[in-house]
């Protein structure tokens, strides 16, 4: 999935609990594979989808706001013109030790415009290099 850099390392750092999009991503996703944009260029992590929410943007703006890392401006400019939404629940999230280029760790030449799915062997292997981040309580 194709993040902005902010919105990204607010993931890793835990204070980004819910990624907002436009679209629900298939049911049977289990992990999000970071992929930061420019000008990081790289994968810098992943989570665990812990379920979707996809309602309108005012109700997903009313449960999420406190969690969802993004100001209400921003977040309404997004979904413009949308009557559904989607947050995806951030669960665990895992690291690499460094930033992974896209196409060495992925196999992809190109980042995707909003999210792809990857062959089931090739994001075992991706998170099998990754470790959880531990978020301070």
């Amino acid at each position: 999935m194709s993040i902005r850099p902010r919105y990204a390392e607010a993931i890793l750092n835990g204070s980004k609990q819910v990624e907002f999009r436009k679209r629900r991503i298939a049911d049977d996703v289990t992990h999000v594979v970071v992929y930061a944009t420019a000008p990081v260029s790289a994968v810098v992590g992943a989570f665990a989808v812990n379920g979707q929410h996809t309602s309108s943007p005012p109700s997903l703006w009313r449960r999420f706001r406190r969690v969802g890392g993004i100001s209400r401006d921003l977040f309404f400019d997004y979904f413009a013109g949308r009557e559904q939404g989607t947050g995806i629940h951030v669960g665990a999230v895992l690291a690499p030790a460094e930033p992974l280029p896209l196409l060495d760790s992925v196999g992809v030449a190109r980042p995707p415009q909003s999210y792809q799915y990857l062959p089931s062997e090739t994001a075992g292997r991706v998170l099998a290099g990754m470790t959880r981040v531990a978020h301070g309580s």
